[in-house]
């Protein structure tokens, strides 16, 4: 069997294992998305780096009881970054999330608000978030496909231990898994969506 066609015998099976998606899945795959939704999910993807869930979830708790649970909100610390390290701490490496939060947030927000945002082009926003720092291929893909719903397919270390339990792959390089998944898959956010949330479950369960 080809790898394009195991990928979709892959997503097949996960899709009839795994319900509904659940846990933070359900509103990082929730259709339709407010503007509020997007902003939350691109703070999450960011906070989530080398983290469990656990803590960005008591790290979000607090940004949200300090009202700093959007770009706006996260703005108002450019000039006091040290108030925000304190809201965010459980999720680890604050110091350098903070950079990054503050430099997403001035990114959106000089172009004009997530609004704006979801009318760029797919691979310059890509090329534009990769330049913000601390900001990689997992966390500038997790913005695009599940804040933007714009179809880049996320690689994580689930993805990469199904690739190799699977045996689909012996390059595990995150450029070259990206675009194998996405050609193997019909070119659509819902389905990479789906697709990488039941990925992620399915290797939590193992």
């Amino acid at each position: 069997m080809m790898k394009t066609d195991r990928i979709k015998a892959l997503y097949d099976d996960l899709q009839s294992r795994h319900g509904r998606p659940r846990d933070q899945w359900r509103l990082w795959c929730k259709r339709p998305k407010t503007m509020r939704d997007r902003e939350q999910i691109a703070i999450e993807a960011i906070l989530t780096q080398h983290t469990n869930w656990r803590n960005v979830e008591t790290a979000v708790a607090s940004l949200r009881r300090a009202r700093a649970l959007s770009f706006d909100g996260l703005a108002r610390f450019a000039r006091r970054p040290e108030t925000l390290w304190s809201l965010i701490r459980s999720a680890g490496f604050y110091r350098g999330k903070t950079r990054s939060l503050l430099s997403l947030a001035r990114f959106v927000r000089t172009a004009g608000g997530m609004r704006n945002l979801l009318q760029q082009d797919s691979m310059q926003l890509r090329s534009a978030l990769l330049r913000l720092p601390g900001i990689g291929f997992e966390t500038a893909d997790s913005i695009l496909l599940y804040a933007c719903d714009k179809p880049s397919f996320v690689i994580d270390e689930y993805t990469r231990r199904l690739v190799r339990s699977q045996r689909i792959a012996s390059d595990f390089s995150y450029e070259y898994l990206r675009h194998l998944f996405e050609k193997s898959l019909r070119k659509d956010y819902r389905v990479y969506q789906d697709f990488h949330a039941r990925i992620v479950i399915d290797g939590k369960q193992r």
